[in-house]
């Protein structure tokens, strides 16, 4: 069987229809008109035992971590974006036009984030709606609500990252500007596709709904480390919303949530459901298994399972500039010497150095935090426990406008786990402004490479910086390249859609 074929002119929308097919085992676009083998697993029979249910949550997950959205292409384009990194070819690199700012509608990095953040939300809806016709009648009602959880949690971070890159930041307008179509009913066969854009306020409201319904309804934890990994739990839940309410400027939303998973002094750490602490050697966090304690919520990779694009291909260096046989890349992207790895503040003996390593031959700076060679199977990070404690740390000073002891307290922590000789004291910070400053630096250091900068600068009303190297000027926030276009491709399918 040959899988999907949607033509390129029309895979905006057009290409949420597939996932009816793909999650339900469809072979081509022709079928909408035929009948399907009778060895098909159809609509009518791919929620008929809990087997093939658990199939398709498999397949849901799957549709999440495709390499051009959370596999690695959302986390690459926020970064590339964001300044840290330099395009090592204009000419030849894959999201050059991201990293030069100049997106159109039709850009590549527009269309296909844009299509592979709806076929995953597609894919959610058509589960929820199986799972509400038909999967009840043979799962217990727990285990109905746990799998309709699973796919609206992973449907919150989706809408949560088209938000990042194609729609104004909450504090433009606090919500009133444009956010994105909200589709939550599953699209399996052609239809009429316009819908208006909802505000970006009522885009969060859904978002927290989703995952206020998961954190309720999925378990405390799972059997094995590598499903309280890969699998969404209760606290996997509460961390995304304190991402969430940053983003919303929403800071006593912040600490209520983070308090749930973080206990009021140090060592920090969740005392229910998963364990959640920061791992005492922040390497092990990106190497096999992947499954540290630190690791919350991260999209999983093997042989037989790779990303096609991903993150250490874009970051490696290949073998002629530091890469060695098991750990190289195509080297597109390099480390700013400019950037965040310049500060005088991130010193020689912090262990996230070891992370960075300067190309022999090029002199060119790169980041090794994701090392494993073709196939590429680093697992993807979603979110991690240190960025709880910094979303905290920030939420309380600026909730307190004060240098809070607690928020100074887990900013020590995160920085003192790579390294020990800092010790962060009040008196090191004259203003609030400066404080605020420290914590900022701490998140580019510890979230390098992990697709977190680009939401930052939009939620903090920061100019994108320019990239002096290649004549990129900085983007301020009210410039119209400060967000990505609207895709092409949703356009012309959405009549009640528009670019503004």
């Amino acid at each position: 069987m040959k899988d999907v074929n949607i033509n390129k002119t029309k895979r905006g929308l057009f290409a949420v229809l597939a996932v009816g097919f793909l999650l339900l085992g469809a072979c081509k676009k022709e079928e909408w008109l035929s009948p399907e083998p009778s060895t098909l697993i159809t609509d009518e029979t791919a929620f008929a035992t809990p087997e093939r249910i658990a199939n398709q949550v498999n397949g849901m997950y799957a549709k999440f971590k495709a390499d051009r959205f959370w596999g690695s292409w959302y986390l690459i384009a926020s970064d590339i974006r964001a300044g840290d990194f330099l395009c090592t070819n204009l000419n030849a690199a894959t999201g050059a036009i991201t990293y030069q700012m100049l997106t159109q509608t039709t850009t590549g990095d527009v269309t296909d984030i844009w299509q592979y953040g709806y076929l995953a939300i597609n894919t959610c809806n058509v589960f929820i709606d199986g799972i509400n016709a038909k999967g009840k009648e043979v799962l217990t009602e727990a285990e109905a609500q746990q799998y309709i959880a699973e796919a609206r949690l992973l449907r919150a971070v989706a809408y949560y990252s088209l938000l990042q890159l194609y729609a104004r930041p909450f504090w433009d307008g606090n919500g009133s500007k444009p956010g994105l179509p909200i589709r939550l009913n599953g699209n399996t066969t052609p239809g009429n596709y316009d819908l208006a854009r909802s505000s970006v306020q009522e885009t969060y409201e859904q978002i927290i709904a989703d995952l206020d319904f998961a954190e309720a309804n999925l378990p405390t934890s799972y059997s094995s480390a590598f499903l309280n990994t890969t699998r969404a739990h209760r606290n996997t839940a509460i961390a995304l919303k304190t991402r969430v309410y940053l983003s919303m400027q929403a800071y006593e939303q912040v600490i209520n949530e983070a308090n749930k998973i973080v206990s009021l002094s140090a060592p920090f750490s969740a005392t229910d459901g998963v364990q959640h602490a920061l791992e005492a050697d922040i390497q092990n966090v990106f190497k096999a298994p992947y499954t540290t304690n630190e690791s919350i919520f991260s999209m999983p990779f093997t042989n037989n399972d790779a990303p096609g694009q991903s993150l250490a291909r874009y970051y490696l260096p290949g073998t002629t500039d530091g890469g060695t046989s098991s750990s190289n890349g195509a080297g597109e992207y390099s480390l700013n010497p400019d950037g965040v790895i310049s500060s005088a503040n991130w010193k020689e003996n912090d262990a996230r150095r070891a992370f960075i390593k300067q190309g022999p031959r090029s002199g060119k700076y790169w980041l090794f935090k994701f090392t494993q060679a073709s196939p590429y199977t680093d697992y993807a990070p979603v979110i991690r426990y240190a960025e709880v404690l910094l979303n905290l740390s920030e939420a309380l000073a600026r909730n307190s406008q004060t240098v809070d002891e607690r928020s100074l307290a887990l900013l020590n922590a995160v920085r003192r786990r790579s390294d020990p000789s800092s010790n962060f004291a009040a008196i090191d910070f004259p203003d609030m402004q400066t404080f605020l400053a420290a914590i900022a630096e701490e998140r580019r250091i510890e979230f390098l490479g992990e697709g977190i900068r680009n939401a930052d600068i939009m939620r903090l009303g920061l100019n994108v910086p320019a990239k002096a190297q290649h004549a990129v000027p900085a983007v301020a926030p009210d410039a119209q390249n400060y967000i990505f276009p609207i895709s092409s491709d949703e356009l012309i399918l959405n009549r009640l859609m528009e670019n503004n």
